[in-house]
């Protein structure tokens, strides 16, 4: 197995551009990393909404609530932060 130099691994034609994008990427990993952790508490927060919504006979997914938050992403987004708002919305919703 042979081990790539960090300017083959990132594209880069130099080696301070490759340590650029090497601690960028670094740095890419641990925001991906919190927003995956962000989501996950997100979820479990939907979770207790949706269970107090249910046992006080309510439907488990409030449609008017889910418009505002793809409304929401939209105005700070643009077009994909309503894709991204859909993914999360399902990830939240739990079993349908």
């Amino acid at each position: 197995m042979t081990t790539k130099t960090l300017t083959e691994q990132t594209g880069a034609r130099t080696e301070e551009a490759a340590s650029l994008i090497g601690d960028a990427r670094e740095r890419i990993d641990a925001l991906d990393d919190r927003i995956i952790g962000l989501i996950q508490e997100r979820m479990a927060v939907s979770a207790v909404i949706q269970e107090a919504r249910i046992t006080s006979g309510g439907r488990r997914v409030n449609l008017a609530r889910e418009m505002d938050v793809l409304a929401h992403y939209r105005d700070a987004l643009g077009k994909p932060g309503t894709a991204l708002a859909m993914t999360m919305l399902e990830l939240c919703r739990g079993r349908v």
